[in-house]
């Protein structure tokens, strides 16, 4: 079977009993110990468990079971979600000891529409990285080039889909760790509307409530399984099931020629390298010939900038909600209004907001919903950059004194950040969708967004795109 197969593949192979659970996951388990010594991607290894989850699962399909659209496909998942049994460490090494009672609602979820899990993908110390490396389990390298990021948080995720490790995968994204690892390794992810898939489980121990503007979400190798999943996982979670559903739009457009798109191939605030707007205006200028409308001035009434600020405060006002207080304090210390950088405004780099100040910037942030929701009237997906450049070079200096260096300009590393929320600050779904390589031979993916609940038309959007740009396309490396 081919190991680059899509999970949807590899299901309807089981069902037609071309393939068992058993083979793939062997499969699967083959290429990890073949090539993932050097990738170092699926860190905590299951693979016991695994082989007689993946046992039941034939032995329930033929015995007559009932079969979910996931029935026996392997996967793996971030190593921040709970797994019964398993490390939920967060890259952080105080947190080696806390091993999981239970399943995240997610791998529940996965679990009862068949999937069969075997191991768990690297992450970046507390999952604050646009890397993935850590004290714990090392570094994870991008299969396309070693050298370089897969991505973070959800980098170990990426690079195991790429490299053909797994059959499926799920990520979290507060600052583009699903759609960055997706772009740098040249899958495909999707970030959901806010609260549409429970994140219970994708916590370390004392944290319950929903993270503000985090979501949890998946990650393949086509978008017809970012599809599957999103029908799996998404819905109200354990604590709020009593309570309500959810009823996502399904999509009305059969070909690319019905949408109308807005382009935004870069921006003065955060730059993009010229090839990465080249791409996003080429794109444009492609669904243009096939007769979609599109437009490279459509905006939502939005102040970027302005926009930026409000997410950067929401943004810190999570990381720092779990902090001791001596480390509260030492940010307070840290101003980020450094003369001439302007990363963030006027609002402190690592700010820590009093509440009252917090409630201020999440208001602002119903302003932006409200804006993009009447942009949103009009026009179908906004295409735009998820980061200036393709995959960079592993840098794992100081944070705040790291630069990337993009078209020959250094910009500040927190920078790049910019693409990925003034998307998340509004709430919105985005799909990550790769258009092809760059110059360099790195993947270059892109950002699909859409109105808020609006998940599966940019998912199936990325679905056609792929029949116009092609898919998926496996590195060289990993036969």
């Amino acid at each position: 079977m081919n190991p680059y197969a899509s999970a949807v593949e590899l299901a309807a192979a089981i069902r037609s009993k071309e393939v068992s659970s058993v083979e793939l996951t062997e499969m699967y388990i083959d290429r990890v110990e073949r090539y993932d010594d050097k990738i170092n991607s699926v860190v905590v290894k299951d693979f016991d468990r695994g082989l007689e989850a993946a046992k039941a699962a034939d032995d329930a399909l033929a015995n007559g079971g009932d079969v979910g659209p996931l029935h026996g496909v392997p996967m793996t998942i971030k190593e921040a979600y709970d797994i019964e049994g398993l490390p939920t460490t967060w890259g952080i090494p105080e947190m080696i000891g806390n091993i999981a009672t239970s399943d995240a609602d997610s791998v529940r979820r996965l679990k009862s529409a068949g999937a069969v899990f075997f191991g768990k993908t690297n992450v970046p110390l507390n999952l604050g990285d646009f890397q993935s490396f850590n004290e714990i389990y090392g570094t994870t390298g991008n299969p396309w080039d070693l050298g370089r990021t897969p991505g973070g948080s959800s980098g170990g995720s990426s690079a195991a889909l790429a490299a053909g490790l797994t059959g499926l995968e799920a990520g979290s994204d507060i600052g583009g760790s699903i759609r960055n690892p997706a772009h740098f390794c040249g899958i495909y992810g999707h970030k959901p509307t806010w609260g549409v898939v429970s994140d219970e489980g994708h916590a370390l121990p004392g944290q319950l409530m929903p993270a503000d503007i985090a979501v949890v979400g998946p990650m393949a190798r086509s978008a017809q399984d970012l599809a599957v999943s999103m029908d799996v996982v998404a819905g109200a979670g354990r604590t709020d099931q009593a309570g309500w559903q959810l009823n996502l739009p399904r999509p009305s457009k059969t070909k690319l020629s019905d949408f109308k798109v807005a382009i935004l191939p870069t921006h003065e605030f955060a730059p993009v390298a010229t090839e990465v707007a080249d791409r996003v205006q080429s794109v444009g200028d492609r669904l243009a010939s096939l007769g979609a409308t599109v437009s490279d001035t459509a905006r939502p009434e939005v102040d970027f900038e302005d926009a930026f600020e409000t997410y950067s405060s929401l943004l810190w006002g999570v990381m720092a909600a779990g902090m001791p207080e001596e480390e509260k304090a030492a940010m307070r210390a840290v101003r980020g209004d450094r003369p001439g950088e302007g990363i963030a405004g006027d609002v402190p780099y690592f700010a820590v907001q009093e509440h009252g100040e917090w409630l201020g910037y999440s208001n602002k942030r119903f302003f932006l919903r409200k804006a993009w929701e009447e942009f949103y009237k009009d026009w179908d997906i906004l295409i735009c950059p998820q980061t200036a450049t393709d995959a960079f070079p592993h840098d794992h200096g100081e944070y705040l004194e790291r630069t990337l260096t993009v078209d020959n300009e250094e910009q500040d590393y927190f920078q790049q950040v910019f693409w990925a929320g003034i998307i998340t600050v509004a709430h919105l779904p985005s799909t990550v969708f790769p258009t092809g390589l760059s110059r360099g031979g790195l993947p270059i993916g892109l950002q699909a967004v859409g109105g808020e609940y609006q998940d599966y038309i940019t998912i199936d959007f990325a679905r056609l795109m792929a029949d116009e740009l092609g898919g998926f396309v496996p590195p060289p490396d990993y036969p």
